[in-house]
């Protein structure tokens, strides 16, 4: 009963959060559903490429959530329940779809440009330059990240190239995850270039999925680690330079089928639970303000992440939503709306974790994925049964997908960003740089360069990038709150409740920073360092002395817009 009790509150308060907080968000900074948006002004039939709502929703929902807010909350439950519900609620309100709205709502009226350019209007060039700089370092984490988590997902050692009948889950996974691929071209193909409906489509999309999902589960890929890794190299440069509507829109359009069916199971199994008494949430509510992921306060902050509040997300709003967005009315469901659909995600999570408790403090999973999908099937049937390992195999399926789309969206992100570094004023693209800065801005240049250095970090062991990834990406969200608060300063609407979020994420990561940069320098010091604790410190002592810049920019910024409106 008590997880019923927590997803039913969770709902009511994220719906109240919605209706009463976003809408005076959405009345308070003016967003008008007759302005025409860069996706319409700009169309250019590559990037600037307008969807229907529900398109968006899947690719901007499928883009930000990732595995993100089912591993973050899971790992953060080491501090009991109610600490990671209350961030999870609280965070996604205030924190998190704040940000996520702020920032698309921003990029729309800086016809669909990144963070990067609102910062330039806003706090100047040189900030412009530090910021993106900045947010190159943590796409690069993402794209390390990611690569090492989807290679792992899908190999198994000792594999060689081949099909495979009756295949392991991360055989299964590959295959399954490549014919994805291929149905996501076909249906961009179908609704783009042939007029196909999207319900149609979307109902032969869904047929799609089970018929692959059959399949996968029937016939699994083999390929080395490093194989792999190559072969998602390829992929994502691709994914990344082709039009949105071949892959990318239609890719995570139908990736949202999944996720949603994964949590519409997790629900009716909580119902069934609570109705049936076959499992029993064992987490209490609180251990205490120590764990073995640190204190509380930077901990738990740094490790829901996306489940409350990610700087991701603000790359994402800015870097290809804004660029779809057919009409500013739709902004608040798409930028807020999809951040509380995650903070759900993350309770729902937290409620999985919660029936298996014992087994995951004792480390019997391998993953906080594993955890979510055997707490979700434990309450449908025991442990070892036909239902029970279908539902898990499923659930597990559906993680997996989310960690490719995530880096599809990350690398295109980063070719964005790569190449506004090179941009002048007034320059648009690399056509118009001149010199050594047109091969610099060009998009495969960036691309190449992005996709390569997080390939060979991606190939070394996922604990020294996975160590940086929660601060640095917290981090960003602290100064992505700066940047959009300096924004509606500058345009002169109500930027009051950017103020304490910021400071307070600034503050929690920025410590966190300080720990890390702290400890390894006494590991070094003790002479007991690899190559990981140098790259760590290296890393965060980089990000932390950039961040501090960008801060003290930001506060001058408002300190002249504080005299200039008293005026």
């Amino acid at each position: 009963m008590t997880a019923l009790l927590i997803i039913l509150t969770a709902l009511v308060l994220l719906g109240l959060g919605y209706r009463l907080y976003g809408s005076w968000l959405e009345k308070e900074w003016g967003v008008d559903p007759k302005k025409a948006t860069p996706a319409i002004t700009k169309k250019d039939g590559i990037d600037y490429v307008a969807a229907k709502p529900v398109v968006l929703m899947g690719h901007h929902f499928s883009s930000i959530a990732g595995a993100g807010p089912i591993n973050g909350p899971i790992l953060a439950s080491v501090f009991g329940w109610l600490p990671v519900f209350l961030w999870c609620i609280i965070g996604g309100i205030f924190f998190g779809g704040l940000q996520d709205f702020g920032s698309l709502f921003a990029s729309i009226r800086h016809e669909g440009k990144s963070l990067g350019e609102i910062i330039n209007d806003t706090m100047g060039k040189t900030a412009k330059r530090l910021f993106i700089i900045f947010a190159l370092l943590v796409l690069i984490l993402v794209i390390a990240s990611f690569v090492n988590v989807v290679a792992g997902t899908f190999f198994t050692a000792g594999d060689a190239f081949g099909i495979t009948a009756n295949p392991n889950g991360n055989q299964a996974t590959a295959m399954i995850s490549l014919l994805f691929i291929v149905l996501a071209i076909g249906y961009g193909y179908a609704t783009n270039k042939l007029g196909v409906g999207t319900v149609p489509a979307s109902v032969c999309g869904i047929l799609g999925i089970i018929a692959i999902t059959v399949f996968g589960l029937h016939y699994g890929l083999m390929m080395s680690r490093t194989g792999w890794i190559i072969f998602i190299g390829a992929y994502i440069t691709i994914a990344s330079l082709v039009p949105v509507w071949i892959l990318l829109q239609p890719r995570d359009y139908l990736s949202s089928f999944l996720l949603y069916a994964m949590m519409g199971i997790a629900v009716v199994g909580i119902f069934l639970s609570a109705v049936t008494g076959s499992t029993t949430f064992t987490m209490p509510a609180f251990t205490g303000w120590n764990t073995k992921i640190g204190s509380m306060f930077p901990a738990l902050f740094i490790t829901v992440a996306c489940g409350a509040c990610s700087g991701f997300h603000s790359l994402i709003s800015t870097g290809t939503s804004s660029k779809q967005l057919s009409n500013e009315k739709d902004a608040k469901a798409i930028g807020y709306g999809s951040m509380l659909i995650e903070s759900a995600l993350g309770i729902v999570s937290l409620i999985a974790v919660g029936m298996v408790f014992d087994k995951f403090t004792s480390g019997a999973f391998g993953s906080p994925s594993a955890a979510f999908g055997a707490g979700i099937a434990l309450m449908f049937g025991g442990e070892g049964s036909p239902v029970y390992n279908t539902i898990y195999a499923l659930l597990v399926l559906a993680v997996s997908v989310f960690a490719l789309t995530s880096l599809d969206t990350g690398t295109r992100l980063s070719r964005f960003m790569f190449s506004e570094l090179f941009l002048e004023p007034g320059e648009t693209s690399w056509r118009d740089a001149s010199g050594i800065r047109s091969l610099l801005a060009h998009p495969l240049f960036g691309t190449l360069s992005m996709v390569t250095i997080g390939c060979v970090l991606g190939a070394l062991k996922l604990t020294a990038i996975w160590g940086l990834f929660g601060a640095a990406n917290q981090l960003l969200a602290g100064i992505a709150l700066m940047a959009v608060c300096a924004w509606l300063g500058h345009v002169q609407k109500n930027n009051k409740m950017f103020f304490f979020p910021m400071i307070f994420m600034l503050g929690a990561t920025l410590t966190s920073l300080v720990h890390t940069v702290s400890a390894k320098l006494g590991i070094i010091n003790a002479g007991k360092a690899v190559w990981g604790d140098w790259f760590q410190l290296v890393f965060a002592a980089a990000m932390a002395v950039l961040a501090v810049i960008l801060v003290a920019q930001g506060f001058q910024t408002f300190a002249a817009q504080k005299k200039q409106h008293a005026k």
